[in-house]
């Protein structure tokens, strides 16, 4: 429980009254000053915050008592006594019963002050009586410690130096064998302790801190963490007393104390050495906290020749140097040891090798952010040094990381992921990037990048020719197999250089430059082998109205929309301006053959559709007048219309070539992934169309068309206006000059035939064709 508030004194005492505490039992009592004049006896139980009983100490009279006779426990005796009560005490302990009758006296301020018994004490023992003197009572206590020489011992002739080293060196050991950690501080009453036995049998201060320090660094070279600000403070007044230089003016030194100081202070120059070599290990984590710091101030303090002049900077330097050039030493043999490197790198396969060695990096990385995180602000004042140490560490890696490479397959790439962990690192420590291991790290990966990418280079090659010779050109996500396979290696490729963040300039532009200038050559036979292809595919491809745009001849132009795309990303440098205006260059030529390539296949393939339409029209111009066959079929028409209905000639091959231009324009529409080719295509397919029926008829200029000829072409063209307007084709494109010379002509021919002949083109007309929706 926490501690009342105006607690006078407390303990545990046998108690018996008649008012309260009504039988004899041990309890806790507590004299609790209750206001400036009232005092209260309590007793609480265990782990109770409220008092069980209490009893106010007004108008009793504390004294002294023999042993009372029937009450077992206790050996001393006391009471407190008041009109009509009286209560009875007792304790295991005489100057415990002392204590509590000073207290209570002062709480009853009774006028008559009791004295303690000087000769005989009866003890009650299990309810018998013995008679113990005092002077035994106190000597069995003091044989019982073993201080009974030291009692009876004459102060003056002991030599109080030597008993006060162990005195100290005692108390240091038990200081730091308590649970918490201490670093080497006394507690405030240990202090007391020695500070009032110097003070009484006049131990020296330098004699004090010379053992206080010998003891430390005992401790400290066992492996006990002390606090170096401790070692400072006790350093400096020691130095103090050795060189005169007391802040009050006063201080002697003997030459015993000379010697072991000079002693002392070459010992300590070797612990913080040594401490600071093992920083990792003395230091943890940087604890204790600002621990290391320290060190090094106190370093800086012993390396002076005397108090007041200061050591030069690169003599302190020279040392911190070597330190940690050790350091990196036993930090890389301790963590070789600790991943067991040596026996691995000496008995395992290469791959084994390698994996150990990347699990090595890794390590050492770790070490390396601890030592930058915990320890770097301690060596603010040296960074060139903490950048040393680290270059020595990874010179010791270097070794170890030779063996692992020099024992890998020529052609194997599994090494990269090593370069990549350790570059990452390496080129964003402003200490780190670019020196000696960050060279010879590049220096070892510069032949395998180049050698992969020859390789690579070789094999996307190789996969482009035989790829698009095997190609079935079957729709592959944006594109056809090969080209989907080409794209993503030229990407994985440049992904893969790009993830190395090559950190020499020159040779990082370099391998950026090749890459787009690779994706540019590769693209472009991409391009060209697809032109071939599409060329010959249409070759097999009919001329008639049953010819259907087959799904592969759609992939080609996907191919080439997503080499377009493509080329974007893969042929452009990031790079500087001149090398950004020699890639934009090649990138033009690029896109400029690409936009050549789609010119072509459109007009291949317009052609291919035109081709339908000329064959159409040839079958048309079978009916041209003065033919024998106009005639005889004219004849036969009309002598058969007499007796049967006969079918109206001409209407099946308008349909055919109509149903063919709407289902090949679904084709397109639906297969073609770019709505500005598509586009395109179908303005060039309209105006040839309508070109070579502008011809058919211009070839006829001085013929009348037959009612046959009449009636199928005012439905195509009548239908074809309407089909590609739906399509998206403007209305400029629509009503051009070719279409206005159709309109006129077959209007003309409309008016003559209706003219002449009474049954007319039954209800087709080229009356509002353009504003025709059905």
């Amino acid at each position: 429980m926490d501690k009342p508030p105006n607690m006078k004194h407390c303990g545990f005492l046998y108690v018996l009254g008649q008012k309260v505490w009504k039988r004899w039992k041990k309890r806790f009592l507590v004299l609790v000053q209750v206001s400036q004049y009232t005092f209260a006896m309590c007793s609480y139980k265990e782990k109770k915050a409220e008092p069980q009983e209490l009893m106010q100490l007004d108008g009793y009279t504390v004294d002294y008592t023999e042993p009372q006779l029937g009450l077992q426990g206790g050996r001393v005796f006391f009471n407190a006594v008041k009109e009509g009560d009286a209560i009875v005490f007792a304790s295991d302990d005489e100057q415990d019963r002392i204590l509590w009758v000073q207290a209570m006296y002062r709480a009853t301020g009774q006028s008559y002050k009791p004295v303690p018994p000087n000769q005989v004490q009866k003890s009650n023992t299990r309810g018998g009586q013995i008679e113990v003197p005092v002077s035994q009572v106190y000597a069995e206590r003091a044989q019982k410690h073993g201080m009974e020489e030291f009692i009876s011992a004459d102060p003056c002739r002991f030599d109080h130096s030597i008993l006060f080293r162990t005195l100290q060196k005692r108390t240091l050991d038990h200081r730091l064998n308590d649970s918490y950690s201490c670093l080497g501080w006394f507690s405030p009453g240990q202090v007391f302790v020695l500070d009032e036995y110097c003070a009484r049998y006049g131990v020296r201060g330098c004699h004090r801190h010379i053992c206080y320090l010998t003891e430390l660094m005992d401790n400290a070279e066992s492996g006990a963490v002390i606090d170096p600000t401790l070692l400072h403070y006790s350093f400096a007044f020691c130095a103090s007393h050795v060189h005169g230089n007391r802040p009050d003016g006063l201080g002697t030194v003997t030459a015993q104390e000379k010697e072991r100081f000079e002693d002392i202070k070459e010992r300590l120059r070797l612990l913080l050495e040594n401490q600071i070599t093992h920083f990792r290990y003395c230091f943890p984590f940087g604890r204790p906290e600002g621990g290391l710091k320290a060190t090094l101030s106190l370093l800086e303090r012993v390396l002076m020749k005397d108090i007041a002049t200061p050591v030069p900077p690169e003599e302190v330097k020279k040392v911190v140097r070597k330190c940690l050039e050790k350091a990196a030493l036993i930090n890389y043999t301790r963590l070789t040891e600790y991943a067991r490197i040596e026996e691995m790198l000496n008995q395992a396969s290469p791959e084994k090798k390698l994996e150990d060695i990347l699990q090595l990096a890794d390590l050492c990385i770790e070490v390396l952010q601890q030592n930058e995180e915990h320890h770097s602000e301690a060596f603010a004042w040296w960074p060139d040094l903490m950048a040393e140490h680290a270059e020595m560490f990874w010179s010791l890696f270097a070794v170890d990381l030779d063996s692992a490479l020099g024992a890998q397959a020529q052609d194997s790439w599994e090494s990269f992921p090593l370069f990549q962990m350790l570059n990452n690192y390496l080129r964003n420590d402003s200490h780190l990037c670019n020196g000696k291991f960050h060279k010879h790290l590049q220096e070892t990966f510069v032949p395998l990048v180049v050698r992969y990418i020859d390789l690579m280079e070789s094999s996307i090659a190789q996969s482009v020719h035989r790829g698009f010779e095997q190609e079935t050109w079957q729709p592959v996500n944006n594109g056809s197999a090969s080209s989907e396979d080409l794209f993503w290696k030229l990407d994985a490729l440049q992904i893969f250089v790009y993830d190395l963040h090559w950190p020499e300039p020159e040779f990082s532009q370099h391998l950026e430059q090749r890459l787009k200038l690779m994706a540019c050559d590769m693209i472009e036979a991409c391009v060209k082998r697809t032109r071939i292809a599409f060329e010959a595919k249409l070759q097999k491809i009919s001329k008639s109205a049953d010819f259907r745009l087959p799904h592969h001849v759609c992939t080609m132009f996907n191919v080439l929309v997503d080499a377009k795309k493509q080329s974007t990303k893969l042929c452009v440098l990031n790079g500087g301006l001149e090398m950004a205006r020699q890639s934009q260059q090649y990138h033009s030529k690029i896109d400029d053959l690409i936009e050549e390539t789609f010119k072509e296949m459109i007009s291949l393939l317009v052609s291919k559709f035109v081709a339908v339409l000329e064959g159409m029209l040839a079958k048309l111009s079978r009916y041209d007048e003065g033919t024998l066959f106009s005639s005889i079929l004219s004849f036969t028409v009309k002598a058969a219309s007499k007796y049967v209905e006969v079918p109206k000639p001409g209407m099946d091959l308008a349909d055919t070539y109509i149903m063919f231009v709407r289902q090949n324009q679904d084709i397109l529409r639906e297969k073609i992934n770019e709505e500005l080719y598509v586009e395109k295509l179908f303005d060039q397919w309209y105006c040839s169309s309508m070109k070579s029926i502008c011809i058919w008829l211009t070839d006829r200029l001085d013929l009348q068309l037959h009612i046959y000829q009449l009636k199928t072409l005012i439905k195509i063209v009548k239908k074809t206006y309407r089909d590609f307007r739906l399509q998206g084709v403007l209305e400029g494109t629509l009503h051009n000059k070719t279409y206005e010379t159709i309109h006129n002509r077959l209007t003309v021919e409309e008016t003559t035939i209706s003219v002449s002949d009474g049954g007319g083109l039954q209800g087709i007309t080229m009356k509002d064709s353009d504003e025709e929706e059905g």
